[in-house]
Parts: C-alpha cells; sequence; structure tokens
C-alpha cells in the first residue's frame, strides 16, 4: 500500500508561526525578529513540512563542521544567510539549527512602497538552501546592526514613519545580500568555475549526441537539476562569471555546435536543426539569425 505523503501546514499569519513556536505574539501583525535560542519547543513537536505566507530572512550563528554548498561541502564558521519567498515549502531536519535570528516579513507590510514589486528581483529567495550566503566577520556585523535597526523600531511607539524606516532597513538588508552574494561568486570562483565546466561538459554531450531530437532542446531546469543547484542560483552564477544568463549560455553553445555542423558537414539545414534538438527547422533558423544576424545558409554560403 503507497504512503500517504502529509499535507505540509500552512502559516497564514506570523502570529500564528509564533503561537507554534511558543513565542509572544508578534509586536507588529505583518514583521516580526525571531531570536531562534527562545523558541519554545522541540523540534518533534513542530510539523514535518510547512509553507508560510510571508518572506523569511534567516541568519544562522556559526556553525561548527560542515554545510553542503552545490554538490560539494565546505567548513563554514562565521555565519550564514538563507532567504525563502511565500509559498516555498520547507522541512525540519535533525540537523536544523535555531541559533541565530529570522526575520519574518508579509506581502502586506511592503505591499504600497516600490519593495512590494521590486523584491521579486532579488534572486536568493529562489535558491535553494544549500546555496546559503556565507558571511564574513564584517559583513556579519552588517547584517545584524540592520536587524538591530529594525527590532529598535518595532520596540518603539508606532507613529507614521515607523513602516516607511522599517521598509527602508528591509530594503538595504537585501541590497547588502545582493552585494554579499556577488562577492561569494567571486571569492568562490573555484566552485563557480567547476560548475561551468560541468555546465559545458553536460551542454557538449547533449549536442553530441545523435538522439538529440529524441532529448528535445536542453533547458535551464534540466541543466541546473544535473549540476545540483536551483536555477536562478545558476543564472546569477553563470551572468558573475561570463555575463550571461543560463539561457543565454545555453544558446551560446547551441550556437557554436550548429557553427560547427554547419560548416564542417554536408547535412541539409533542417537535418542539423533536427540533431541538434529542434523539432521545428523554423525555430532553429530564427534562433539562428537572431544570435548571428545571418541565417544558417547565408552563414553556410559564407564559407564557399
Amino acid at each position: 500500500m503507497k504512503k500517504e505523503t502529509p499535507i505540509p501546514y500552512q502559516f497564514n499569519s506570523i502570529s500564528d508561526l509564533h503561537r507554534v513556536l511558543g513565542l509572544p505574539k508578534p509586536l507588529h501583525p505583518l514583521v516580526s525578529l525571531v531570536d531562534n535560542t527562545e523558541i519554545a519547543v522541540e523540534k518533534d513537536q513542530l510539523p514535518a513540512s510547512f509553507l508560510l505566507n510571508f518572506y523569511k530572512i534567516s541568519y544562522k550563528k556559526g556553525i561548527s563542521g560542515k554545510i553542503r554548498y552545490g554538490q560539494n561541502y565546505y567548513d563554514f564558521d562565521e555565519g550564514g544567510m538563507a532567504y525563502t519567498s511565500p509559498n516555498q515549502l520547507l522541512a525540519i531536519t535533525d540537523d536544523a539549527e535555531y541559533q541565530g535570528r529570522t526575520l519574518l516579513i508579509h506581502p502586506d507590510f511592503i505591499r504600497n512602497y516600490p519593495l512590494g514589486k521590486s523584491i521579486k528581483k532579488y534572486g536568493f529567495f529562489s535558491y535553494d538552501i544549500h546555496e546559503a550566503l556565507h558571511l564574513s566577520d564584517k559583513e556579519k556585523s552588517i547584517i545584524l546592526s540592520i536587524f538591530k535597526n529594525i527590532e529598535d523600531e518595532l520596540q518603539s511607539t508606532i507613529d507614521d514613519f515607523s513602516q516607511d524606516v522599517i521598509v527602508t532597513q528591509i530594503e538595504l538588508l537585501l541590497n547588502y545580500s545582493n552585494r554579499f552574494y556577488k562577492r561569494q561568486f567571486i571569492t568562490r570562483k573555484a566552485v563557480s568555475n567547476d560548475l561551468l565546466t560541468k555546465a559545458e561538459t553536460l551542454l557538449d554531450d547533449h549536442f553530441s549526441d545523435e538522439n538529440a531530437l529524441l532529448k528535445g532542446l536542453p533547458t535551464v531546469q534540466d541543466l541546473a537539476e544535473n549540476l545540483n543547484v536551483s536555477p536562478r542560483y545558476l543564472s546569477d552564477m553563470l551572468r558573475s562569471l561570463i555575463g550571461q544568463n543560463a539561457q543565454q549560455y545555453i544558446h551560446q553553445k547551441l550556437i557554436e555546435r550548429a557553427k560547427q555542423m554547419l560548416s564542417t558537414s554536408n547535412s541539409s539545414v533542417a537535418e542539423v536543426a533536427y540533431q541538434l534538438g529542434f523539432e521545428h527547422p523554423q525555430s532553429f533558423n530564427k534562433l539562428f539569425k537572431r544570435k548571428t544576424n545571418l541565417s544558417p545558409l547565408e552563414f553556410r554560403q559564407s564559407f564557399n
């Protein structure tokens, strides 16, 4: 008999989450800063999996041991950040770390501000948990100072400027996070270059496969899954290294292979399209012309 998967518990309000965690009521119904050491329930009393109807930004204090990052493990003692957007499925693990702080932001709190729309541009909300932001001591001080500003504002008497000040601090936190992630892509360049090498090998193997048509064109999702990273993280990592997102990189590799086939084989343009995985040659012609300003036939004729 097939084992039923438990339905994730859905937290629709920050107050509900506080209650389940054994915490006092939040100082504001739409935003809260939690000291994770104050959680008053054991892990086995919490839902095995759950959905939050609000943003969650977590700082985990220095953790001894190793953390999984991409396909590898790295020693990490300074502390790190993880970001989740509303309705992402979360789960409690045996090694869950409660030391640190967690900022909870309901979408309604920022809805009437520009941040309500621009928050979607921060790609790290779509990263997997093993793609956490690893902070240096200096970066940690900056993040914690912003948390302190938010905490002080929440504990002060609410006035006409309270929400403006907190939203400004949240946006500052996100912009610093963006900066620190860009730094991480650079300082962990060996890791990023390793992923780039693996991505190149995967695409070369795909386009060289005689059964490419049966497989279809590679997608960003396919490539990310094979590299064990999230699609958004892959795009941001590639953009920091080569100035292209994942889709642009796939197209670049495809065009390189197409040029090679058009210049060294007698296959018709349609046959080249099929061999690359295109279901319709017209789609191949359109993409090739957009990327090279030449049609496949014009490119081939330029060699004669």
